[in-house]
């Protein structure tokens, strides 16, 4: 089990996009695994390499609909529903904080798994959100830059005011 220290905003690497992985195998399984130990000792339900400064396209998710995490390598959304709704959003780099961000109702993603083999998910609800989130942050677009200015600048407040009270 090895908990990696976590990126934190406003660290520059969670505006980096993250390179496509090109080799299946035990360094790939073993960042899948790496993801998924930060990812519950954060705790979170959804993670990626740039969470643990590791810029490579691997989300890890770990939902209450499904009995085990679930690694997506490679993701890419080919389709989204028009409909649209509101989701209470946060990250294990700004914890604490969280907002309603809009995202579509409904997505269809297409991945490899951890073999390299290729998947289709469609996804709805807090799953769809997820992977929008996930896929965000694999494109270097960290969840607040979804906000508007004002309501973005609201939020880095209050986590500014967070981090001083810890310390």
């Amino acid at each position: 089990m090895t908990i990696c220290p976590i990126v934190r905003f406003p660290d520059q690497r969670l505006r980096q996009v993250a390179a496509p992985v090109t080799v299946f195998d035990d360094t790939l399984s073993a960042l899948a695994r790496d993801i998924l130990d930060s990812m519950r000792a954060a705790p979170g339900v959804g993670m990626t390499g740039p969470h643990i400064g590791v810029a490579q396209r691997v989300v890890v998710l770990e939902l209450p609909d499904v009995a085990q995490p679930q690694t997506y390598v490679n993701p890419e959304i080919v389709w989204m529903s028009e409909e649209t709704f509101r989701q209470e959003e946060g990250s294990v780099s700004m914890p604490g904080v969280t907002e309603q961000i809009e995202r579509a109702a409904k997505v269809r993603v297409q991945y490899q798994d951890l073999n390299g083999a290729c998947h289709i998910e469609e996804a709805e609800g807090l799953r769809a959100a997820c992977h929008q989130h996930e896929l965000d942050q694999l494109n270097g677009m960290f969840w607040i830059y979804r906000l508007s200015g004002l309501r973005r600048n609201r939020l880095i407040a209050r986590y500014e005011k967070l981090i001083r009270l810890q310390r």
